[in-house]
């Protein structure tokens, strides 16, 4: 089975053609490896997946052909104990830290203008 299928089929990517461009864009390896899409996957294979803000590792345990639900799809993969620990440690570092834009969106009102005015002494 070509690895950006399995990738869709899995759930990692919500589009073949998604899953497809984070393979050639280096975004998955296989063995270690960087891939190609089209590259053939089988059982025991290990794949290290980052995607915009996780990063898995886990281990083929079985191959699908057809897209099903999430909790058959989980069946697909097991993940290793370290990118659970890793993948939860960033989780609760992302819920503590507030990221200072993340409440910015898009251009500042009239009203937003003239409390930064005041702010800054303007």
């Amino acid at each position: 089975m070509r690895i950006d299928k399995w990738l869709w089929v899995a759930r990692f990517f919500k589009t073949r053609s998604l899953a497809s461009d984070a393979v050639s864009g280096g975004k998955v390896k296989l063995n270690g490896t960087p891939t190609k899409p089209a590259r053939e996957i089988k059982i025991g294979d290990r794949l290290e997946i980052a995607t915009s803000e996780v990063r898995w590792e886990v281990v083929v345990q079985a191959l699908a052909e057809q897209r099903r639900p999430a909790p058959e799809a989980r069946l697909l993969y097991e993940e290793t104990a370290t990118s659970i620990a890793a993948r939860e440690a960033e989780q609760l570092r992302r819920k503590v830290q507030h990221e200072p834009a993340a409440d910015i969106h898009g251009r500042p009102t009239k009203r937003d203008r003239r409390a930064l005015g005041r702010f800054s002494g303007s």
